[in-house]
């Protein structure tokens, strides 16, 4: 049998600002919209997209799957993106690792690579 993945689900306080987040930072767009859920991604055929979904807590641990973006240039995009709203986090990564770790508005950490080649560069 085969499978793909499909899209992964961001639970969240506020949908339309996440939403619209994750949208300048992935250079996405809105392809769903209601009141209960919110869908982006590059275009409806590709995949995956990331789906938002209203919760009513707010987030208060670190993540457990996490989002990793590879840039053309580290630097330019980590400016870049807290521009947008992140802001940078420790999650015990020390210094002298290779990417910038950082969490957008509601907390979410995610990561920003060094720009790679292939999965396995």
């Amino acid at each position: 049998m085969a499978v793909s993945l499909y899209q992964v689900v961001v639970d969240t306080h506020d949908l339309p600002a996440l939403a619209r987040f994750w949208c300048q930072v992935l250079d996405w767009r809105v392809l769903f919209e209601a009141e209960d859920e919110i869908v982006i991604g590059a275009d409806e055929h590709a995949l995956p997209g990331l789906c938002f979904v209203p919760v009513p807590e707010r987030k208060t641990v670190k993540n457990r799957l996490h989002i990793d973006l590879a840039p053309d240039d580290l630097a330019a995009e980590v400016e870049r993106i807290i521009a947008l709203g992140a802001h940078r986090a420790d999650v015990g990564q020390g210094e002298d690792v290779t990417w910038v770790t950082l969490a957008d508005p509601e907390g979410n950490e995610f990561c920003v690579l060094r720009p790679k080649k292939s999965l396995l560069d």
